[in-house]
Formats: structure tokens, sequence, C-alpha cells
């Protein structure tokens, strides 16, 4: 997992433009990854592919664990929820972070077939910070000042 000074987080992923072999790998590879304890998503430049897909695991979904390529966020609440958002790439930290209480997601499937994904609270969470991953964002970009200020000395000390 990279962490946060790495530059492909800061890079915006580029779309996935056919499904290949290399495609199918990445799927299977972003599941595996994200199929582990404490894990609830992961996007493709966290492991270091600058590729807009992500992974989700989240036991209370009809599809628990999945994957989502060229993910675009179409719909989003006017109300909003708090609640303490961790990451992967900022390692055993959480900050109150403001999500809208919905989202719904659009892209394609691991066949290349179109989706869309939908969901309130802890899913919509997910989504919208997986998409801003795949955007070159990290969710403590939004923290407020003195937050972020903890948030970058949290990624310091881990690199």
């Amino acid at each position: 997992i990279r962490i946060g000074g790495d530059p492909v987080l800061r890079t915006p992923c580029d779309p996935v433009r056919e499904i290949t072999d290399s495609t199918r790998r990445l799927v299977a590879d972003l599941v595996d990854t994200v199929d582990d304890e404490g894990r609830a998503g992961v996007a493709a430049n966290q492991i270091g592919v600058s590729v807009r897909a992500f992974s989700w695991n989240l036991p209370d979904l009809e599809q628990p664990l999945g994957c989502i390529l060229n993910p675009v966020i179409v719909e989003l609440s006017d109300e909003l929820q708090d609640g303490d958002e961790g990451c992967l790439s900022v390692p055993g930290e959480g900050f109150p972070t403001g999500r809208a209480d919905y989202a719904r997601c659009g892209g394609m499937d691991g066949a290349g077939q179109e989706i869309e994904r939908e969901g309130e609270g802890i899913i919509a969470r997910l989504r919208q910070h997986e998409v801003g991953h795949l955007d070159g964002a990290l969710y403590i970009d939004g923290l407020e000042r003195s937050v972020r200020k903890q948030a970058l000395r949290a990624i310091r000390e881990t690199l």
C-alpha cells in the first residue's frame, strides 16, 4: 500500500479503455488486497497502478466484495454525515470528515458491463473516498486546517 507522500496518490488515474488480461489481473489484485480484516476499500493507485478502479469489502452489502472500473460519482445527497474516516495510505489515523450521506456511483464491472452502485452511510463514504483517490486526492485534503496539520504530521512520521 502506497503511503501519503507517494506521487502516484496525487496523480489523477487513467481510465480503463478496454478489458484485457492486464485489467482482469488488476481486478483480481484489488479484490485480493481489500479482502483483509479492517479493509473497506482500496483504489488502484494505492497499490501503485494509476488506473481508475477500486475494490470494496463491505460485508453488509448484497455483493460484499467487488470492484468497479472507471467509477464516477453521479449523485450525492445534500444530507451530510459526520464521523471519523481512515485510510490505508494514512495508516493508523482517523480524522473527522464530512461526506454526503448518500452516493450513487456509475462505472463498469470487470467484464466491461455498465453498472451503478448506490448506498448510504459507510457505503456512500467509501465510494466518495475511493473516487477521490482516483482523482488524485487524499481525504485529508478536505480536513479543517488544524486537523489537516495533524494528519500531515502523521504521514511524515510513517515515511
